[in-house]
């Protein structure tokens, strides 16, 4: 009886890889063309995105330039091209500079006593979405200080409101204008008790501790033991 031939692993390798590269090649012909095509693309988009990367970089450097700029022409007296300037970079894809864009433009406005045009201008930051909180709250504050003598109590509470807790960065500030709303809508125990507040909070700047330590105890609110606080 015949006996069957006997097949090493050396020659199975063999026939294994002449399937693979049979296969690959069948591949190739067959989808080639398209590989080609998506590695053109795939390089295309990536150069693509690392020079649009690199563009934003270099405009953003050229416009904080810019901005240095205007600064150094505003301190100088020449407000002329200023506004114009400004209101280019307010339009910035750069968040940094488009909020440092308005501010400039709201400053310049009250340099001029063009309230209404810096009203206008912190309302702007304090709307816009895109950017980060602290520019917002911060355009919230100046809009409302602005604002104080024409709108009503409520509206100025109802705002300072977030920021009404011992510790907020904006505590001192907000405070005092939502205590001077409560005075004017007659609350002045409420008033003097916030007042207190902010003369305890060893976060707020001194100044407006000593100030309200003096107005809360003209509210009848002694915070006279901020004072010990102060002087050291």
């Amino acid at each position: 009886m015949a006996q069957p031939p006997d097949i090493s692993d050396t020659f199975l390798r063999e026939v294994d890889e002449n399937l693979r590269r049979d296969r690959a090649r069948d591949f190739a012909k067959k989808y080639g063309n398209w590989i080609i095509a998506g590695l053109i693309l795939f390089l295309a988009a990536s150069g693509g995105f690392i020079w649009w990367k690199q563009h934003q970089v270099d405009r953003s450097e050229a416009q904080v330039e810019e901005l240095s700029t205007i600064y150094r022409d505003i301190g100088s007296g020449k407000f002329d091209k200023a506004p114009k300037q400004l209101d280019e970079l307010a339009t910035s894809g750069s968040k940094a500079v488009r909020a440092s864009a308005l501010f400039a433009s709201a400053a310049l406005a009250l340099q001029k006593n063009d309230n209404k045009q810096a009203i206008a201008k912190y309302r702007e930051i304090a709307g816009d979405g895109g950017l980060p909180q602290p520019y917002r709250d911060a355009g919230l504050i100046r809009q409302t200080a602005l604002e104080f003598d024409q709108i009503k109590p409520d509206e100025v509470i109802s705002r300072m409101q977030p920021f009404n807790k011992p510790g907020n960065p904006w505590f001192g500030t907000a405070g005092e204008m939502t205590a001077l709303a409560m005075i004017k809508q007659g609350k002045r125990a409420e008033a003097g008790r916030l007042f207190a507040a902010i003369a305890k909070d060893k976060t707020v700047p001194e100044t407006i501790r000593g100030r309200a330590v003096q107005i809360a105890g003209s509210l009848g609110v002694d915070a006279s033991s901020a004072l010990d606080s102060l002087a050291q």
